[in-house]
């Protein structure tokens, strides 16, 4: 339910005209036809993507700003694909490369990388909303959530095309069911926030089918089509329909915190292993079982008594039969119906527990057999048989159903702008509901997807998208400064088989890209948002490359990858009533790279929030950024800018031997440059009066250390 004040909000934004044939007729509904690329009279241009703005600025009569200087270039350009400050000795070797290819070099490096990944990775978790917490009240912890994180650095590691990214993580259940890293990917659409206290479960469990739905249409379309969830969308040509028959596709679906991830050599051997341990100990643990069970049967029907009689029914029903409403009940009251070892211990006789001491006694000396647990994932699997309906909710009320719809894609992307079912293939053991809606998501006739990528990555290496509403590329999302070029580069992705790094390449390695931050009078007064990119954007650091560069330049950052997030102190407390959680014990993780820290929705590192960290309930398509004191004082005072001082002075005192040698080095490491005469000056004569861990703190503060020029 809308408050009144966002019902003011609503009626205080003015609305922009739109045509009469423009819901129709809107560019992002067309599918992107290869452009032709300009010719600029009296130039030559290696690089298309130059041509396409050269034309842009031309007509304008603008001109580019000059190069960059190679030291703000390598800079900035291993912040832009690792995250990470460039090392003086990479500087230096591209300093003084001479070849013609060096900068191309330097490109194919750090693409080549791990680190890649690691950045990359993290634009992609802020789209799919990931933490390791359930959030809420109680913000409990989700165990495995992390394999979905080291799947996204993994896939863009590997260079997996992006259509085949797509369909795994709507569909890899379907698609590549033998595939554990395809099973790991269907994690992305239970990455949302979930209320697990609910006392409503269809409730619950329609939240997330409408949050999975939501997220989809953000992340893979570039569509908004929350609104339609209650009524046809009052901006954009999606009715409540489209949306539910979006829905359909998602609806048969388990929702799996269990999902069995071994690799199939590894599930060998631990099946292998468990049949040994089981013919070793059958008759222990049935001569065990013998004496408990009939005690655990009777503590267990009066636990489910008290249930509710939806409850005890999902827990009465076969397994395999339970409808997906009905494991979500089962999986909420689990621990309300589980009987312990220690209320079992209570109830038996001493006679009893005498025997069970000594019977597991004798199981004990087989410990050595136990098979390891097998990995599981979050992740979705269908149910066979009959999937259940989907129906058109009058104002998206889960109690007032009204007419069924069936599985299908909104009718304003399909020929004709027509809706038709969309044609699902029964797989085994499965719907194939989602297969569907990945194929068409992944087609190359999608005339959504391959532009909405693209945009993704030029956002992030530019500051800005050709699209700037990276998220909605509707009626009401911004037009493309670039139309043409936007085209050009998504018919490339298609053609180069959807491979990423080969666009990163070619992006980086335009002179657009290269050009330097300054700005001419004539680009401020006729173009002051820089829309033409006359000039290279000045562009802050996210939270999480600024606290990785404090590990890197004092030499402590932890390089280890993947693996359970690491928790901060900071991070285990409890906040309100949510749940704590337990320290990580190893100190060297605290040092590792921040897209492996555990991540909760209640409770942010302050470091990193101070930094505008988004809010991982919602997907988010571009991070602010602002500049506030609360920046300032963290980087003055934070326990991690402080530790980084200290760390970095004692570095310098190690490898440089004179104050000089230090002044310079320290410049080096946190700047990427060398001081001028007048910096190292002044850096001297504040080291007469301050320790060189106060020269560190003050260069932390500068604005060249968390800005890219």
């Amino acid at each position: 339910m809308r408050t009144a004040a966002a019902l003011l909000l609503l009626v205080a934004i003015p609305l922009l005209p739109v045509r009469a044939d423009e819901p129709q007729n809107h560019w992002a509904w067309k599918k992107p036809e290869r452009p032709k690329v300009p010719a600029i009279e009296g130039q030559t241009l290696a690089n298309p993507i130059d041509a396409f703005i050269r034309a842009k600025l031309t007509d304008a009569k603008l001109s580019p700003a000059p190069p960059a200087t190679r030291e703000q270039l390598i800079r900035r350009v291993t912040f832009d694909l690792h995250g990470l400050p460039s090392t003086p000795e990479e500087v230096d070797a591209f300093v003084t490369d001479k070849a013609p290819d060096a900068w191309s070099k330097v490109v194919d490096r750090l693409l080549a990388s791990p680190r890649y990944g690691e950045r990359w990775g993290r634009h992609w978790l802020d789209l799919a909303r990931y933490a390791d917490t359930n959030g809420y009240e109680f913000d409990e912890p989700r165990p495995d959530a992390w394999r979905y994180r080291d799947y996204v650095i993994k896939a863009l590691n590997d260079d997996k095309p992006f259509n085949r990214f797509v369909i795994e993580q709507l569909a890899g259940d379907e698609a590549f069911p033998n595939e554990p890293d395809a099973l790991i990917a269907t994690g992305f659409n239970l990455l949302g926030p979930d209320m697990t206290d609910s006392a409503d479960q269809p409730q619950r469990r329609f939240n997330t089918l409408t949050d999975m739905t939501d997220t989809a249409a953000l992340a893979f379309l570039g569509l908004t089509v929350t609104c339609a969830r209650c009524h046809d969308h009052k901006f954009e040509p999606i009715s409540q329909k489209d949306y539910f028959r979006l829905q359909a596709f998602f609806t048969p679906a388990n929702f799996r915190k269990d999902v069995p991830v071994a690799t199939p050599a590894d599930a060998k051997v631990r099946a292998a292993a468990a049949r040994e341990y089981d013919e070793l100990t059958t008759d222990l643990r049935k001569q065990i079982a013998a004496i408990e069970e009939p005690h655990r049967k009777k503590m267990y029907e009066a636990k489910l008594a008290k249930l509710t009689a939806d409850a005890q029914a999902a827990h009465r029903a076969a397994p395999d039969q339970r409808t997906g409403g009905q494991l979500e009940l089962v999986a909420e009251t689990e621990s309300k119906v589980r009987v312990t070892d220690a209320e079992i211990a209570k109830a038996l006789t001493a006679n009893e527990v005498a025997k069970t001491n000594e019977l597991r006694a004798k199981l004990k000396t087989f410990d050595d057999k136990k098979p390891l647990a097998s990995p599981v994932a979050l992740g979705l699997s269908d149910k066979p048989g009959t999937p259940p309906k989907t129906f058109l909710l009058e104002r998206g009320e889960l109690t007032k159903k009204g007419e069924e719809v069936l599985a299908g894609f909104p009718a304003i992307l399909l020929p004709g702008g027509k809706a038709a079912p969309a044609t699902v293939q029964t797989l085994p053991g499965s719907t194939g509901r989602r297969l569907a809606l990945a194929n068409w998501i992944a087609s190359s006739d999608n005339p959504l997807t391959a532009r909405v990528i693209v945009n993704r990555l030029w956002q992030h290496h530019f500051g800005k998208g050709i699209v700037a509403t990276a998220s909605d590329f509707g009626l009401r999302g911004q037009k493309p400064t670039h139309p043409e070029l936007l085209d050009w580069l998504a018919s490339e992705l298609v053609t180069g088989e959807w491979k990423l790094k080969r666009l990163h390449r070619m992006m980086l390695l335009s002179e657009t890209y290269q050009q330097s931050t300054q700005v001419s009078k004539a680009a401020t007064a006729f173009d002051p948002d820089n829309k033409l990119l006359s000039h290279a954007n000045r562009l802050r650091l996210e939270g999480e490359a600024v606290r990785d560069a404090l590990f890197v330049v004092g030499g402590r950052l932890n390089t280890k990858m993947g693996g359970p997030g690491v928790v901060l102190p900071e991070a285990a407390r409890a906040a309100g009533g949510s749940r704590p959680v337990t320290v990580t014990t190893d100190t060297k993780e605290y040092a590792r790279r921040s897209v492996y820290l555990f991540s909760r929705r209640n409770l942010k590192l302050a470091f990193l929030e101070a930094f505008d960290l988004p809010d991982s309930n919602l997907s988010c398509p571009k991070r602010e950024r602002s500049t506030t004191a609360t920046q300032a004082l963290a980087l003055l005072n934070a326990d991690e800018t402080m530790a980084a001082a200290k760390a970095l002075a004692e570095r310098l005192t190690r490898e440089a031997k004179t104050e000089e040698e230090r002044v310079v080095l320290a410049f080096r490491l946190t700047l990427g440059r060398a001081p001028s005469e007048k910096e190292r000056e002044r850096a001297k004569a504040f080291l007469t009066k301050s320790p060189l861990s106060e020269l560190c703190r003050a260069l932390f503060n500068v604005n060249e250390f968390i800005y890219l020029d």
